[in-house]
């Protein structure tokens, strides 16, 4: 492999669809992406017959493995006995540095330990997050969440790190020199929410000026998809919920519109009249298009795949691997965490924050 290719190592065997899915998925990419190489793990024999297939040999090298973790797994008996595992020797293969990004479609419990264990936290962060892409009205068509079910709990300090990792995320995954960042809640007004909610806000406003973005302040679930912000903060349990919800909601409404369109000749005439429109629409909210939450706060980056995926969300998830490769956004988003205290005061001056010799949007 090239000294300017970008490397991606994939674990091609944890997903709902078998490795033949992310195998195509990965052609997909590559067909796109001349410079983009793979780790691929996973049974050699199975790998080298769908890598075969799909043309893309000379673009692999297959790691063999013996072990899978499955969808049902305890992370604590994966971290104890998985290390035969694709999803094991995925991560490892970004811990020896031979891979920028690994991205897996497996257990999000198992792949959060296992990369825990094997990348280990960046100094100064308490709680890794996962960060997700939530369609929204904004030129980028997406908005960042995090944490969106990494931790369930998260203090005052881990917020404003959620906010500088957001940050480093969106500037490097969109090109904002100055993202617009607010804090969920369960309203606007400064006196409603938690005591941490509180606290959070007001050290997230002071870090704005040392961190060049803007702080929106509190913000509702209405505005999850608007186009007021460009990274929402939460904690893990309130933007899981919050991502489910959506999942489940835009399920049914797909379904009660192919129900509707289907109730008679009439409405389904009416349908092939609007299938363009329609077919817009479904390209715009298409969520295999941002498939793939960040791990953030690691000294490796990890994307996690949608289990169900299929090759175009698997090969959505890649981009995404690949784009934050090629941005240095690992060593970025450490320099951004490290520009505020361990307690979690405000950042120093930009003249003295590590990444200040690269100007302010560099992180």
């Amino acid at each position: 492999m090239g000294s300017t290719d970008t490397v991606i190592s994939i674990d091609a065997m944890g997903g709902d669809l078998g490795p033949a899915v992310v195998v195509e998925g990965m052609a997909k990419s590559a067909a796109i992406n001349p410079d983009l190489r793979f780790i691929v793990h996973g049974d050699r024999a199975e790998l080298e017959k769908h890598i075969a297939k799909r043309g893309i040999t000379d673009r692999c090298d297959i790691r063999h493995t013996d072990d899978v973790v499955t969808m049902h797994e305890k992370p604590s008996h994966v971290m104890r006995h998985g290390k035969n595992t694709s999803m094991w020797s995925a991560i490892d293969a970004v811990r020896a540095g031979d891979a920028t990004v690994c991205v897996s479609c497996g257990n999000t419990g198992a792949l959060m330990a296992v990369s825990m264990i094997r990348l280990r936290k960046v100094p100064g962060v308490n709680r890794p997050a996962i960060a997700c892409l939530w369609p929204s009205r904004n030129p980028s068509g997406y908005n960042v969440m995090l944490d969106v079910g990494a931790d369930i709990r998260a203090d005052q300090d881990d917020l404003l790190q959620y906010a500088l990792m957001g940050l480093s995320y969106a500037r490097n995954g969109f090109g904002l020199a100055r993202p617009r960042i607010g804090l969920l809640n369960v309203g606007t007004e400064e006196h409603k929410g938690r005591a941490e909610l509180k606290v959070a806000h007001e050290m997230i406003e002071a870090a704005a000026k040392y961190n060049d973005f803007e702080y929106v302040g509190f913000i509702e679930g209405g505005d999850i998809p608007s186009d007021r912000v460009d990274v929402i903060v939460t904690d893990g349990f309130t933007g899981n919920v919050a991502l489910k919800t959506a999942e489940g909601t835009a399920n049914l409404i797909s379904g009660r519109m192919r129900e509707s369109f289907q109730h008679s000749l009439f409405s389904r005439f009416a349908a092939l009249l609007a299938y363009p429109a329609l077919q817009r629409l479904k390209n715009r909210i298409d969520p295999r298009q941002a498939n793939g939450g960040v791990f953030l706060g690691l000294n490796g980056t990890v994307v996690k795949s949608h289990g169900s995926a299929d090759a175009t969300g698997v090969s959505a998830a890649i981009k995404l691997a690949v784009q934050l490769a090629q941005s240095g956004f690992g060593e970025k988003l450490a320099a951004r965490v490290a520009s505020i205290s361990e307690a979690g005061q405000s950042a120093e001056p930009a003249s003295t924050k590590p990444d200040a010799t690269k100007g302010k949007s560099s992180t």
